[in-house]
């Protein structure tokens, strides 16, 4: 609760100021009873004893009843006031809730985001928020009130009823445990219901990514059918949590029917025996208006219940985020310059998870002079990607060290290192928006001409101009309306607008022909003369020019050097090299 009440901030002051209302509402509303029954007792005696009703006593009615209704005016004002305050501050909290984790998000590394994953972290940011906005605002508002209602009225009660009050003395206790019994078969069940959203919400980001290939194996109905499962799955739990919960309906009004035949009964006893000495009809009427006000306050009391009960999960998720420390975060004193291109692995060690069994890469240590070009060669899951995903420090080795620019990649501040470091991975992300939008995320400050030139560079240029809109085309979400040679030119050239000391290709440019792969690999070397390039291939012909080439083996650099010494010295690169050359190499 501190760690997700830090989020209220600027909207202290509101919160405060729907307490007060609420305080002032609620001693108008238990004041009332008691006004009402002085005028039920004053009507009743209001006649003389020749029968003709007496002026003085008119005039003490009709100034009572106004009484009443200012009394009324000012509870309805000051219930009005808090419920404005109430909804704008309960509204900025989720504002900053949602704030908060979505900034929190962009300082975790891609090992925070994998222990969380993407569709739990979007469930958190959506229904979760919206659970906890509602357990804030019934919070502030209505888990207050009642408690004020129930002991106000308790008090005014017993003093306008005494023994009669004792049916409280049952009824409150009934209740309490009641609702206790309730809340611990119901949260157990929300909280299944959570994990399952989850899961629901990957199965629907899994099959609207991979729509093409759910359609092109035919798998529709199989998909349905998951879905399905897992829709039903959530119904069965929600439905058991719910037929719980309601359960509250029920014992409440088993409570306010006792009170009201307890009352009745025992204060119409009270009234014929003592012939009205001991206590008379508006003390009668008064019991039974603050009964009515605790037995609500009680039912808004399990509301509030109910409303906590279900967002108690959504609030700890929420918390769990905001109190994840980030895996990657600045030295004390970081390096805010990269000096060149250069990249040393020394020894480096990397492994996913501390649980792993197997490290992800052994031993590897290379030098890579600043400006030069290199090729990294592999078979699928050998880990090219998760080395180069090192160098801007995306990921920290767990032994050795990663150095750019002579310097340890931890020692540098992170935005200066991956501002200096351009990369573009496998899957390219395209953000919806213009072509001319999405390329200055590289840079935003680039002109047109810089944005021209690095599309040219990128091989992009004339499928752009080909649009009707040119630069200015809309790219729809995840770029689904240019294909996949297009998305992965128009990566490169927003990678080359950064600029960047160091250049990594990863496997970026296995969409587009041979011939359009070497054109982009003769444009970047007259680009960025200056800027090392790390080029992540399955093609030879894709490397083969390189100044140095890497071959990578089952997480280890087996071989380095150029195209002819590897053809001499590297069993595994020969062995690429003839199946590629025999077999024909087949454009992708």
């Amino acid at each position: 609760m501190r760690t997700i009440l830090k989020c209220v901030r600027e909207y202290k002051a509101l919160s405060l100021a729907t307490l007060v209302f609420i305080v002032f509402e609620t001693l108008i509303e238990t004041r009332i009873p008691t006004m009402t029954a002085d005028l039920v007792n004053q009507v009743k005696n209001m006649e003389s004893v020749q029968g003709a009703v007496d002026p003085g006593n008119m005039r003490l009615v009709l100034t009572s009843g106004l009484s009443l209704v200012i009394m009324a005016i000012c509870s309805l004002v000051c219930g009005g006031l808090a419920a404005y305050t109430c909804s704008k501050a309960s509204a900025g909290f989720a504002k900053n809730v949602r704030h908060d984790v979505f900034y929190k998000i962009q300082d975790f590394s891609f090992s925070n985001i994998d222990k969380f994953s993407v569709s739990s972290l979007v469930t958190r940011l959506t229904t979760d928020v919206t659970n906890t906005q509602l357990a804030y605002m019934m919070t502030i508002r209505t888990a207050i009130r009642a408690p004020l209602m129930i002991a106000f009225s308790s008090v005014m009660a017993y003093r306008m009823g005494g023994s009669l009050a004792a049916s409280f003395l049952v009824i409150i206790p009934v209740l309490g445990i009641g609702l206790i019994i309730i809340g611990a078969f119901a949260l157990p069940a929300f909280r299944r219901v959570f994990r399952k959203y989850d899961r629901l919400n990957e199965s629907v980001e899994e099959n609207v990514r991979g729509i093409r290939v759910v359609k092109g194996f035919a798998r529709e109905e199989f998909e349905k059918q998951k879905f399905a499962a897992a829709s039903e799955s959530i119904r069965k739990d929600f439905t058991f949590a719910e037929r719980v919960v309601v359960l509250n309906n029920p014992l409440m009004q088993l409570c306010v029917n006792f009170n009201l035949v307890f009352v009745l009964y025992v204060g119409s006893k009270l009234i014929i025996s003592s012939n009205g000495t001991v206590i008379d009809v508006g003390q009668i009427s008064a019991m039974i208006t603050y009964g009515f006000q605790i037995l609500m306050s009680l039912m808004m009391l399990s509301m509030v219940f109910v409303i906590i009960t279900m967002s108690a999960e959504s609030i700890k998720r929420i918390t769990e985020v905001l109190s994840e420390k980030p895996d990657l975060v600045n030295p004390e004193n970081p390096v805010n310059e990269v000096k060149d291109g250069s990249v040393d692995f020394e020894n480096a060690v990397f492994k996913y998870s501390e649980l792993a069994q197997r490290n992800a890469l052994e031993n590897t240590t290379v030098h890579i002079p600043s400006g030069a070009t290199v090729g990294i060669i592999g078979g699928t899951g050998v880990g090219k990607t998760t080395l180069v995903q090192l160098i801007p420090r995306l990921y920290d080795v767990y032994e050795g060290s990663v150095k750019v620019g002579g310097v340890n990649v931890k020692d540098y501040d992170l935005v200066t290192l991956r501002d200096s470091v351009a990369m573009v991975l496998q899957k390219n992300v395209i953000f919806s928006g213009t072509i001319k939008e999405n390329l200055r995320w590289g840079n935003p400050d680039a002109s047109d001409e810089e944005i021209e030139k690095a599309c040219k560079a990128a091989q992009a240029h004339d499928f752009v101009m080909s649009f009707p809109d040119g630069y200015d085309t809309y790219i729809e979400q995840g770029g689904t309306n240019v294909s996949g040679g297009q998305r992965q030119r128009l990566c490169i050239a927003r990678a080359l607008l950064k600029k960047p000391k160091v250049l990594i290709l990863d496997d970026s440019t296995s969409a587009v022909d041979t011939r359009t792969d070497a054109l982009i690999r003769k444009e970047l070397a007259g680009y960025m003369p200056e800027t090392t390039k790390i080029i992540i291939a399955q093609r030879i012909s894709s490397v083969q020019e390189a100044d140095m080439i890497i071959v990578m083996d089952d997480g280890r650099i087996t071989d380095v050097g150029t195209h002819d010494e590897l053809l001499e010295a590297s069993e595994i690169y020969r062995e690429v090299w003839e199946q590629q050359t025999r077999g024909g190499e087949s454009d992708e």
